[in-house]
């Protein structure tokens, strides 16, 4: 009997799918409450050499926000 990925937390699910990597089920259960939550951070592709600058920019931004949650 599979577990109700429903109820799971993100947490929950990822340690579920790491030990049933073969499961379709809970690969869609963990894409969707990724999904659901959506609080990754998202910059532009970089275009040139000169964007490499804004890199700190980003870790800064990943440092800020990151602090909040980590899986």
């Amino acid at each position: 009997m599979k577990p109700n990925f429903e109820a799971m937390d993100k947490k929950e699910l990822r340690a579920y799918l790491l030990q049933h990597r073969e499961d379709s089920e809970v690969i869609s259960a963990y894409i969707e409450k990724l999904n659901a939550e959506a609080n990754w951070l998202t910059f532009p592709a970089l275009t040139s050499v000169e964007d490499l600058d804004n890199i700190p920019e980003f870790f800064n931004k990943l440092r800020q926000d990151g602090s909040t949650e980590k899986t």
